[in-house]
């Protein structure tokens, strides 16, 4: 087995804490979660509209899957973290563009009681890389 590969991309938010945007082990990347932050402000995107933090949110995790060398139909498992579940179904059809085409991947999602940044979403997706 390969060792761990830090991923990083500034097309893609910084990390707010000790932690990477994704590691790649073993032929599968692991992408951590992502909020709306703007990549070149940092500065969160939407002030509060779920529309736009969504759409912020995953253009964040195509870019953190395209610098581990994956894309959205390599992705095999997604969390959707959320603070209001009165947001699934927006946050639901957003995400379904996403991966119009290619096998929807597992996924969980759940509501949460607050998020970094007062974020009000959060994907997290691990991914399978060659």
């Amino acid at each position: 087995m390969s060792a761990a590969e830090a991923v990083r991309t500034d097309a893609a938010p910084a990390p707010v804490g000790p932690y990477n945007q994704a590691v790649k082990a073993g032929g599968v990347l692991y992408c951590s979660g992502q909020i709306a932050l703007d990549p070149a402000s940092g500065a969160m995107v939407g002030a509060g509209d779920v529309e736009a933090e969504t759409r912020q949110v995953l253009a964040n995790l195509q870019a953190v899957l395209a610098a581990g060398g994956a894309s959205p139909t390599q992705v095999v498992r997604t969390t959707v973290f959320l603070v209001d579940l009165a947001d699934f179904a927006l946050v639901n059809a957003l995400y379904a563009e996403l991966f119009d085409g290619a096998v929807a991947p597992a996924r969980a999602c759940v509501q949460v009681a607050a998020l970094p940044r007062g974020a009000r979403v959060e994907i997290d997706a691990i991914a399978l890389v060659s």
